[in-house]
């Protein structure tokens, strides 16, 4: 619901709502991608850099950098235990050989994939609970956020 006043009650309310909701979400789909990623040895900020290569038909090292916010050597680490894995691979720009290209593989691709649909099964479970407003308000609240990722 967009105002030109400062939210009120009730849209302060349904906001705190909404922050349990995702906290509880949020610690609910960690806890399961904490069991999966555990038997790859894959940690948390290697999954998120893999999610992010898995949009994207190639990371620099300073874009992976700036993605994770990290610095460039500290990518650089991530980078070469994901390649010992096999969940990503470099190369050298034809342009410019000083410049790494980090992709991710078809293993990789597979892990993600795995994931993405452990967190849509968990989150599946939890919405099935809700009603018809609330399942609505998820979703209203689902496309505002990711207008504002987008803008």
């Amino acid at each position: 619901m967009k105002t030109t006043h400062t939210a009120g009650a009730s849209e302060k309310t349904d906001a705190h709502r909404l922050a349990d909701f995702v906290l509880f979400t949020q610690r609910s789909c960690i806890l399961n991608l904490s069991t999966e990623l555990n038997k790859g040895n894959v940690s948390f900020p290697q999954f998120f850099l893999l999610t992010y290569l898995s949009s994207e038909e190639y990371l620099t090292m300073s874009d992976i950098a700036k993605k994770m916010g990290h610095s460039t050597a500290a990518a650089t680490g991530l980078v070469d235990r994901l390649e010992k894995m096999v969940y990503v691979e470099r190369s050298h720009a034809s342009e410019d050989r000083r410049k790494i290209m980090v992709r991710i593989t078809a293993k990789g691709v597979e892990l993600v994939a795995k994931m993405r649909t452990e967190i849509a099964n968990d989150l599946a479970n939890i919405m099935a609970d809700m009603d018809e407003d609330q399942a609505e308000t998820v979703e209203h609240t689902k496309r505002a956020i990711y207008r504002r990722a987008m803008a």
